[in-house]
Formats: C-alpha cells, sequence, structure tokens
C-alpha cells in the first residue's frame, strides 16, 4: 500500500476553511445557547405554570433527541412549517443552538439551584426586585459553580459540529469527506481530519481540566 500524503497539502486551503467554519458554528452556536439556556432556566424555575411546562418539554424533547435528528428536522421539517428556506449554515447552526440551549438551561438551572435561597430572599429585603437578585446576586455565583460544565459542553459542541455535514454544511468533515470522495486517498483525509480535531481539541480538553481545578466549589 503506498501514501500520498502531498493530496493534504494540496487541498490545505480548503481544510483551512472548513476548519474556519467549523470554529464559527461553535462559537456562534454558544454565543446564542448561553442567554437562551439562561432565559430557558429562568423560565423553568420562575416563570407562570403553564410557561414553565412549556420550557419544560422544550428541554426533555432536545435533551433526548439524537442531535443529527434534529439538523435533519430543520433542514426538512422546519422549511415546510414556517415557509422559510435557510442555508445548510444557517439550518445546522439552528439545530446545534436548539440543542445546546436545552444542555445550558439544565446547567444553569442546576447553577441557580446550587445558591442558597436565602440570599435572594436578603437582595429583595434590601429592595431588589427578583430579577434583580437573580441577574446581580444570583448569576456571578452560579456562573462560577457551572464554569466548568458550560466549558465541557464546548469541547462536545466543537466535535458535534461535524453531524451538519449531514446537510451539506461545508464545516470540516463535509470537505474532508468530499475531498477523499474526489481522490480516493480515504487513509490520508481521514488521518488529516482526525488530526485537524485533536490538534484543536486537545488544548480545550485540558483548558477544561484546568477550569474543573480552577473553578471547584467545595461548598
Amino acid at each position: 500500500m503506498t501514501f500520498d500524503w502531498s493530496v493534504v497539502w494540496q487541498h490545505r486551503d480548503a481544510l483551512m476553511a472548513a476548519t474556519g467554519t467549523t470554529i464559527l458554528l461553535t462559537f456562534a452556536t454558544m454565543a446564542i445557547a448561553v442567554p437562551c439556556g439562561i432565559m430557558v432556566a429562568a423560565l423553568r424555575l420562575y416563570a407562570w405554570k403553564p410557561v414553565r411546562a412549556l420550557a419544560t418539554s422544550y428541554v426533555e424533547l432536545f435533551r433526548n433527541l439524537p442531535l443529527i435528528l434534529v439538523v435533519y428536522w430543520a433542514f426538512y421539517v422546519l422549511p415546510i412549517m414556517t415557509g422559510l428556506g435557510l442555508s445548510p449554515l444557517a439550518t445546522g447552526l439552528a439545530a446545534l443552538v436548539l440543542n445546546v440551549t436545552a444542555y445550558n438551561a439544565e446547567t444553569f438551572r442546576a447553577g441557580i439551584n446550587s445558591i442558597r435561597r436565602g440570599q435572594v430572599e436578603a437582595a429583595m429585603a434590601l429592595g431588589m426586585s427578583r430579577l434583580q437578585a437573580l441577574r446581580r446576586v444570583v448569576l456571578p455565583q452560579a456562573l462560577r459553580r457551572i464554569l466548568p460544565v458550560l466549558a465541557s459542553t464546548w469541547v462536545s459542541l466543537f466535535k458535534d459540529t461535524s453531524l451538519v455535514s449531514v446537510i451539506a454544511v461545508t464545516e470540516l468533515a463535509y470537505v474532508a469527506m468530499q475531498i477523499r470522495a474526489q481522490t480516493f486517498r480515504v487513509l490520508e483525509m481521514l488521518t488529516a481530519m482526525a488530526a485537524i480535531y485533536w490538534l484543536l481539541g486537545y488544548p480545550q480538553a485540558k483548558l477544561v481540566d484546568w477550569m474543573q481545578r480552577r473553578f471547584a466549589v467545595t461548598e
């Protein structure tokens, strides 16, 4: 068996652009899913009972569906339901946001619940509204406690972006597989793809380990 690693170098520009799309998807998803997760968590904790039920249903639905099914649903069903024809990139982003928001909501809910209720009551006794107490007192403490979990979600998301390749989003996995199909260099392209994911993912994983030690809460 002969190897031709030059195929990787020849397609370096396409691979770099695709890697940029993967990173962009990761950043954009978390930028949307974090505030949305906070909102859904707040609805589950403090909203009117029917609204709490809707928020809970959303979280339970998307936490228990395979992400690839959500991607297909967003690509094939969402346009039929809404009449909107989104690009593959926007559709993939929507699917990722729906999924990650559900997990972030549970993460934030656990963090908020870990703060003693007396702190909210004390803040309200000082004249704050419940929303002000949540924003100024509870969330800063909860964020410190859940930061390692959010970082772990980030690492998982970075890898899960590869699933949007099934709807032809030109991220790393899709482009690498397209080059493989064109050149028939299966081993080289799969190895290159694995190497890129590892080189980008390993520092993120070590950062998560550091954050877990740095922000560990023993109380």
